[in-house]
């Protein structure tokens, strides 16, 4: 079943076997990322699923398990990097307020 966020995905004009590669091509991969408006949504989804293959979110599978491994206790990964997501944008709006 396919969320919604997936279909404003910047990697929806790229070949899947693209966004499944090993070594140097990762960092070409998790380029594709760069500026999706659904990163968040993508990685929270990988790390809640335990996806174990691909770039997803703008990290390798190496990285999510590392992530995972630090942050043993998170539940739900998408309700914490939504409630990041929230937080850093508050603080700069009231940034740009204050300026």
């Amino acid at each position: 079943m396919e969320d919604r966020w997936m279909r404003s995905a910047l990697c929806r004009t790229v070949q899947a076997d693209d966004l499944f590669v090993e070594g140097a091509a990762q960092n070409r991969a998790k380029a594709v990322c760069t500026g999706c408006p659904v990163r968040t949504e993508c990685l929270a989804y990988a790390l809640d699923h335990r996806v174990e293959h691909g770039i997803w979110g703008g990290m390798t599978e190496r990285e999510r398990r590392a992530l995972l491994k630090r942050r043993p206790t998170v539940r739900s990964w998408g309700q914490l990097l939504e409630a990041a997501r929230r937080q850093r944008d508050g603080a700069a709006a009231t940034e740009r307020r204050s300026a």
